[in-house]
Order: structure tokens, then C-alpha cells, then sequence
């Protein structure tokens, strides 16, 4: 029994050991069972709420993979905070308020369909939520789950609609802002694209890597290198070239014939014998002004060198056949010149008040320049390789409109306050003040443009600049030595505005381009300057006339084209003169400056071109190189191949008036009676110096030997100027600075004011004796210019016009009711005109002026013999209607 039983209670016991181990087993796979749910359910609820907050940090991104971030797009082009791009997610951790970079991440690896960072993510997640969620908004988490699965389709359209929303949103925002600086971008991203370097890029790299600017040593090999092409390319000669002396000075077979015409009688209009008495005379000698280039009619070279020299004159540009054939042809298919004189006549006599003027209506509007903007032709220019478009287009109709002013101009600053400041609202445009106003160029302040007087090659200042280049060359000897100077890509002209501290006249050019109102800045400072470009014509100055040429990062391709536009600085940089290069291939070794370097070495030398330093200019962290052009021909007869060539002797060197460019050299004079075989005096004394080359057997343009003449001529613009012009007109001479003589002929009128603080623009027309290069001998300058056409200047940009028998002689050519609407153009509201001529002429230019309500006074001459009008523009009037779209 008590064995049976104790054997029943050990099975029983048994057994209920086991039914317990099995219970125990099974209570603990469920336990875990539901623990495993309870996570899975957990993490699935987890993961779904990160995706729903990915997908509402992404509704405004585009759901394709090969897509990327719209967010951050948003973020890096507009600068928008995220809290301003991501939409707020019903239900957010603060984990996900503290990184929504992070968020911004987990979306692009969504889009990239990476599960290792999806899962990491979901795990970083359900640690916060773990920390921080509480149950209901698990339950919640759980309900928009459910609702984003059940409902897939409508949150498909309403995804997309949200999409769709918020891509117009961003759009919106990128178009406000690109329209609120779409036009200072667009002409940064245009001069970056257009031009050779970034001027901001490249300071940057001057200041902070110096590994790309060449030692002194490398300057000093690259001296040697110059110097040794210079060897290697002289032939080996037996004997030493010896120029012939041509005894009548002639420098080529054109001039000797044009020395042996026939002299022929000037109209009274255009010579004016000025003795003492100023009267107006007829002359009998004549000065052959109409200079003919036909070579056919030319005999032979030898034989003209054994003529005989009679008497000698200056040629015009308008009679140099090669110069303006074209040019005369287009003006007879168009521009007024194809009416009859009588109709001309009648056109600016008859209709007395009767002019009715208008508003120029263009897209230029306050700086408008007829021949730089004439939008009709500059469309159909098929090529811009040189420029063409930034060239003279001149309308085939004078326009006859009137300038509209600035909102706001008020009468200019006077000089020299006016060099460092100007009204903002003369000249309204900032953006070089932007793109340039850390070289120092230009800077807004309050209503005022400021000039710091730097520019891109001398950012702390031109003065430092300008004794930095004497220093390195001192025989340029600014001011005495070296007196009239061109500047090339002059920008705001700054080196020219400080070089009158040195006694220095500068040219300053350059085009009207990105570089927004560069010019206009200039002439408003009381600095000279005209809008040109260096392209496919020459500049319209004379042969070997500036003493230096200055270029600083003028972005001009020297290297380019075979060195055409070089060339075409060697035809106006006077034999012995300077070019001043500053540029980054002269100081720096990137591979591009290196390469452009090695060019503009092989055509210096090939030009008989003399390196005479590259220097370093430490403060402003540039270097310069400066060149000296050749004073004789012996390296030219000297070097192993004629490339460039030389010019062939029927090429001008003087015609410039829309000739193309010549890719080749003039030689040097070297007869003791040719201009440019020696330098000037120095200066002052070249300004009342009667040229050299001026000798008592040619006669003048007034009719008496031409040293004479020219000193005569002197005199009488003295006691003018003196007489009449300083008391006797009514012009307070305080408030001039620019001045142009609109018909100069040896600068007499600009030599008479050399002690003011003026500078005077010498114009000498196409149809005139060419004595220009007279003008430029005396230490002055000027420009050739036919006033049948428009002046390369912006308006408003002189103070004061002086006109001495020009009127008359243009009513042969063209409607002066033209020309007096484009002096309305050039004249400062409040601004002077000086009419000298014939009392017929007087009366029509005065009925004119009248009726441009310009203020008219009429002065009897010095020796009452004819009558001098002086006319007052007015300060604000202009019409009231506009001209129909040109």
C-alpha cells in the first residue's frame, strides 16, 4: 500500500512536475509572445510617424528619386530659416524641433531608397519617443497611420496638390527675389562672362596667394628674355642703315603729290586773318586743304622726290579717299544730306519760332548718344568679335529731339570738390558702386557718388600710382617731359583726374559697355573722357602724338588678332613715348597670364618695342611693365622678318576718320623738317612754341607763314579771351570746367585759358586743314569729328561750347538745326555757347536758340566788326511731348 501508494503519489507528482514545467514554458512564450507584439506593434507606429513627418517636411519636394531637395534648394538660394520652409507636423517630437537637419537628411536618403539609414533613423527616433511621447499621442501616431493607408489615393492627390502649392510658393519667393536683384546679377554674371578675369577673384588671389605672382627675379629674367629675343631677331648687316633725308619732309608719295598741287581759294567763312585789327578778309594764297589721294593720278615715287616743294598745308580726313569713302557714300543715301542746299536753307530760316520740339523717345532716355545707341542698325550687327556694336552707328537722320533730364539734377559740383563728388541724381546708377566699390572706384553716399580716387591696379590711390610709375622710369618725368597721355579702359578716370596734379593732359576713352555710365561719371567729375572702343577702326586721333599710353587691366586682347589693336597704339604713341602695362600677366604666374605674357613678348619685340622695367608696386600688390616705342627705323631694317609688316606708303597715319584697322607699322621720321623725328619742348614752354616742323616756307592756314601764322593765331585768341570772353559776356568763369572748341585749328583758343582751371576738348573737323597734331605738339589735345554727326559723349557733360565760323560752313553739308539740337545735347542745363560767324548765320542759330529757351545776347566784336552771340541754356525746360520710338 504504502508502496503502491507512495509509487501513485510519485507518478502523480511526477506528473505535476511536469503539467507545471509545461505551464511555466508556455506562460513564458506567451509573456514573450505578446512583449514581441507589443514591440512590433510599437516600432511600426513609430517608424510610420517619422515617415509622415518626413513626408510633411518633403510636400514641397518633387517625389521622384532622380530629383533632388526642393527644401534645399529653398534653403541655400533663398536663405530662408527652416522653420519658414518646413511645415509644422501635428505630432512633434522635441527631438525633431531641435534637428530638422537632420529630418532634411533622412528625407534625401528616403528619396535614395537606403534602408541602412532609413532603419538607423527609425531607431534614433523611437529612442525620443520612448522618452518623450506619451500614450495618446502614440494612439494618434497610430490613427493618421491608419488614415495615410486607407486612404493612399486621396493623399495621393492631396500630396500632389500640396506639391504643386508649394513648388508655386517657392517659385514666387525665387522670382521676388530675383527680381529684386535681377539686374545688378545679370551684369555681374555678363562682366564675369564677357572679360578675361573677376576683378573681385582676382584681388583675392593677389592678397592670399602669392605663389602666383612672380619674384623680382622672375622680373629680372623676364627683362633678360626681352633683351634676348630683341638680339636674336636684328640681322647681321655689313653696313648700317642710313635713312634717306627726304628735303621736303614728305612721308609719303600721297603727301609729295599733294605738295605739288595747284593752290586753290578758301571761302571767306572759313579763313580769318588775325592781325590786331580782327577783321574778316578774303585770302588769295591757298593752303591745298583739299588734299587728293587718288594714286592713279600719282606719277612715280622717283620722280616725285626730285620735285620741287612750292608751299605745303594740312591735309583733311574728309579728302583722304581710303579714310571715308564708305563713310560718304553712306551720308549721301541718308542723314539730310541728299536735300538740296536751297531746301536746307529754307528748312532752318523760314519757320523763325516755328520749331516744334520733342522729347527724344528711347530706351536710353537721359543718356542718350545717337551714334552709340542707334538700336536699328546695332540689331542687324551679325558680329561682335571687335566690337562692332560698341563702334559709331550714326542714324541716317540727325535726330532733331531734345534730351530728357534725371529726375532730380541739380546744377554740377564745382571743381575740384567735384573730382572726389557728384549728385547722385546727375548720374543715377550704382552698380559699379556695387562691383567696384571695393577697388575703390565709386561708393554711394547719402545723395552723393564719391570717387576715393582708386581704381583696379591702385586701390589705395591714383597719386601713389602715378609716382610709383616715375619712380620706376623716371625720364617719363610727368608734367614737363610727358604731357599729354591716353588712357585706355579709363573706367571712372580717376588716373586721369589725379595726373592734373602733375601737369598732365589725359585722354581718357572707353566704351559704353557693362561697366555701367564709366564716362558719364568722368565728364560729370570735370575730367576728360569720350565713349570709344578699341575695335575693328582706328582711334580718331592722329599718328605719334601721345607722349605716353596708359593701360591698367583695360581688358583690351593686345596678344589677339596678330597684335592689331597694339599696332594700332603704336600709330598714336609719339617715337621715344611710353605704354604702361598693368595687368595680371605682368605679375602673376597663372597659366593663362603666363601664356599671355610669353605672346605680348614675342610682339613687343617683333614691334622693335624696348622693355624697359617691370616693377613692383608693393602697396597695391600690382606690377607694371613699361615699354618705349623705337625714335629711328634701324631696328625695323634689322629684324630677321618683316611681321608686322610696315605700312605701305599710301597708307595715312593721320586718316582716321572711319578707317579700319591696319595691322601693320609706320616708320619713324627722321627728316630734320618731319613731325615726330624729335620730341617736343618740354612743357610749358611747347604751348606757344611754334612747332619745329613748321617752316617759313609753307604758309599758314590765316594766310601768313606758318611759324608766324601760328604765333599770330596765339595773340589773337589771347586778347580775346581776355578782352571780350573774361568781362564781356557774362559768364562767370567760376562755374566752367569742361570747354570744347567745336572748330579748333591750332588750339589758340585753348592755349589763351592755360592758366584757368578748365581743360579745353579740340575738335578739328573732317573738312578742315588737319591741324590736329599741331594741337597735340603745343601740349593740348583733341579729337577729329564731323558735326553732321552725333559727338561721342553722354549728354549734359560740358559746361561751355565755343563755335568760331563753323555754322556757316556746315549749312554746305548738312541741316544745322541738327547741330543746334545736339548742342542742347552736350550743354549742362545752365550751360554757355560762343557763336562767332557771319551776321546771316548769327541770326539763324540765335532764332533757334530762342526758340529752345535758351536766354540769347548779342556783343559786337573787339573791333566791331561782326557780332558775337552768347547763349544761356536753360536750367530745366524741356517739351512737354515725346518724338515717336526711334
Amino acid at each position: 500500500m504504502a508502496t503502491g501508494g507512495k509509487g501513485r503519489g510519485m507518478k502523480r507528482s511526477t506528473t505535476g512536475s511536469c503539467y507545471s514545467s509545461t505551464t511555466t514554458t508556455t506562460i513564458i512564450f506567451i509573456s514573450l509572445s505578446a512583449l514581441f507584439l507589443w514591440l512590433f506593434t510599437t516600432s511600426n507606429n513609430s517608424s510610420s510617424t517619422n515617415i509622415n513627418n518626413i513626408s510633411s517636411i518633403s510636400r514641397s519636394d518633387d517625389v521622384n528619386d532622380d530629383q533632388p531637395s526642393a527644401t534645399t534648394i529653398a534653403t541655400h538660394d533663398l536663405h530662408l530659416e527652416p522653420e519658414q520652409i518646413l511645415p509644422v507636423h501635428p505630432v512633434k517630437s522635441s527631438d525633431d524641433d531641435q534637428q530638422p537637419t537632420h529630418d532634411m537628411n533622412i528625407q534625401v536618403n528616403q528619396n535614395n531608397d537606403d534602408p541602412n539609414d532609413a532603419s538607423s533613423s527609425s531607431s534614433s527616433n523611437n529612442s525620443a519617443d520612448d522618452d518623450t511621447s506619451s500614450t495618446t499621442q502614440v494612439q494618434v501616431e497610430q490613427e493618421e497611420e491608419k488614415v495615410t493607408v486607407t486612404n493612399e489615393p486621396q493623399a495621393k492627390e492631396s500630396l500632389e496638390e500640396e506639391e504643386k502649392q508649394a513648388a508655386l510658393e517657392t517659385q514666387t519667393s525665387e522670382e521676388s527675389t530675383v527680381t529684386h536683384k535681377q539686374e545688378i546679377q545679370q551684369t555681374k554674371q555678363d562682366i564675369n562672362n564677357h572679360f578675361h578675369d573677376d576683378d573681385h577673384a582676382t584681388t583675392t588671389i593677389i592678397s592670399q596667394n602669392n605663389d602666383h605672382e612672380i619674384t623680382d627675379e622672375d622680373g629680372q629674367q623676364r627683362l633678360e628674355e626681352h633683351q634676348k629675343q630683341e638680339d636674336d631677331q636684328f640681322q647681321q648687316i655689313q653696313q648700317k642703315w642710313h635713312p634717306k633725308n627726304d628735303p621736303t619732309g614728305a612721308t609719303s608719295h600721297d603727301q609729295i603729290q599733294h605738295d605739288e598741287q595747284e593752290p586753290i581759294t578758301l571761302h571767306h567763312e572759313q579763313i580769318i586773318n588775325h592781325d590786331d585789327d580782327d577783321q574778316v578778309k578774303k585770302t588769295t594764297n591757298n593752303n591745298n586743304n583739299n588734299h587728293n589721294h587718288n594714286n592713279n593720278q600719282a606719277s612715280s615715287k622717283d620722280d616725285q622726290m626730285k620735285k620741287k616743294k612750292k608751299n605745303t598745308s594740312s591735309s583733311t580726313q574728309a579728302d583722304d579717299e581710303s579714310a571715308v569713302s564708305s563713310e560718304k557714300e553712306r551720308r549721301n543715301n541718308g542723314g539730310g544730306s541728299n536735300k538740296d542746299e536751297e531746301d536746307r536753307s529754307s528748312s532752318s530760316s523760314s519757320e523763325d519760332y516755328g520749331y516744334k520740339w520733342q522729347m527724344c523717345n528711347t530706351s536710353a532716355g537721359a543718356d542718350y548718344i545717337p551714334c552709340l545707341d542707334n538700336e536699328k542698325v546695332i540689331s542687324q550687327i551679325h558680329t561682335r568679335k571687335h566690337h562692332e556694336h560698341r563702334e559709331r552707328h550714326c542714324p541716317e537722320d540727325p535726330p532733331t529731339c531734345l534730351v530728357p533730364l534725371p529726375n532730380g539734377y541739380k546744377r554740377r559740383i564745382d571743381w575740384p570738390q567735384s573730382r572726389d563728388k557728384i549728385w547722385y541724381h546727375n548720374v543715377p546708377h550704382t552698380l559699379l558702386a556695387e562691383v567696384k566699390g571695393h577697388q575703390n572706384w565709386v561708393k554711394v553716399v547719402g545723395e552723393f557718388l564719391t570717387f576715393p580716387g582708386g581704381g583696379t591696379q591702385f586701390i589705395h590711390g591714383a597719386l601713389h600710382y602715378i609716382d610709383f610709375i616715375q619712380e620706376a622710369v623716371p625720364d617719363i618725368a610727368w608734367g614737363k617731359h610727358s604731357r599729354v597721355v591716353l588712357d585706355v579702359g579709363c573706367g571712372v578716370a580717376s588716373l586721369g583726374g589725379y595726373l592734373f596734379e602733375r601737369d598732365v593732359l589725359t585722354m581718357s576713352f572707353a566704351p559704353k559697355d557693362e561697366h555701367e555710365a564709366q564716362v558719364q561719371f568722368a565728364l560729370e567729375r570735370g575730367i576728360p573722357a569720350i565713349s570709344a572702343v578699341m575695335g575693328s577702326q582706328r582711334l580718331p586721333f592722329p599718328s605719334r602724338v601721345f607722349d605716353v599710353v596708359h593701360c591698367a587691366r583695360c581688358r583690351v586682347p593686345w596678344h589677339a588678332d596678330g597684335g592689331a589693336l597694339l599696332l594700332e597704339l603704336n600709330r598714336v604713341l609719339r617715337p621715344g613715348g611710353y605704354f604702361v602695362w598693368s595687368a595680371t600677366p605682368v605679375y602673376q604666374k597663372l597659366e593663362e597670364d603666363v601664356q599671355i605674357w610669353r605672346e605680348m613678348s614675342n610682339l613687343t619685340v617683333a614691334m622693335c618695342w624696348e622693355l624697359i622695367t617691370i616693377k613692383k608696386d608693393k602697396l597695391n600688390s600690382v606690377g607694371v611693365a613699361i615699354y618705349r616705342k623705337p625714335d629711328s627705323n634701324d631696328c625695323y631694317e634689322q629684324r630677321k622678318r618683316n611681321s608686322p609688316p610696315m605700312c605701305k606708303l599710301a597708307d595715312d597715319p593721320n586718316a582716321a576718320w572711319y578707317v579700319p584697322l591696319q595691322s601693320c607699322m609706320h616708320k619713324t621720321p627722321v627728316g630734320e623738317n618731319e613731325r615726330g623725328s624729335q620730341w617736343p619742348e618740354e612743357w610749358p614752354e611747347r604751348i606757344e612754341t611754334p612747332p619745329y616742323w613748321l617752316n617759313n616756307s609753307e604758309m599758314g592756314i590765316h594766310g601768313k607763314p606758318s611759324p608766324d601764322d601760328f604765333t599770330s593765331d596765339y595773340q589773337h585768341w589771347k586778347k580775346v579771351v581776355q578782352k571780350s570772353y573774361m568781362d564781356g559776356m557774362g559768364i562767370n568763369w567760376s562755374n566752367i570746367r569742361n570747354v570744347m572748341d567745336m572748330k579748333a585749328v591750332y588750339g589758340g583758343f585753348a592755349a589763351a585759358l592755360k592758366d584757368m582751371k578748365v581743360w579745353v576738348m579740340n575738335v578739328v573737323n573732317i573738312d578742315s586743314p588737319d591741324t590736329l597734331p599741331i594741337i597735340y605738339e603745343r601740349g593740348l589735345f583733341g579729337i577729329y569729328h564731323d558735326w553732321c554727326e552725333s559727338f561721342s559723349t553722354y549728354p549734359r557733360t560740358y559746361d561751355l561750347l565755343h563755335a568760331d565760323h563753323l555754322f556757316s560752313g556746315l549749312k554746305k553739308r548738312c541741316k544745322v538745326v541738327t547741330v543746334v539740337a545736339e548742342v542742347d545735347r552736350i550743354v549742362r542745363p545752365g550751360g554757355k555757347l560762343i557763336v562767332r560767324d557771319d551776321s546771316k548765320t548769327i541770326g539763324e542759330i540765335e532764332k533757334m536758340l530762342k526758340s529752345l529757351q535758351w536766354k540769347v545776347s548779342l556783343n559786337l566784336s573787339e573791333n566791331e566788326q561782326h557780332v558775337v552771340l552768347t547763349a544761356h541754356k536753360s536750367q530745366t525746360w524741356r517739351p512737354d511731348s515725346y518724338a515717336p520710338p526711334s
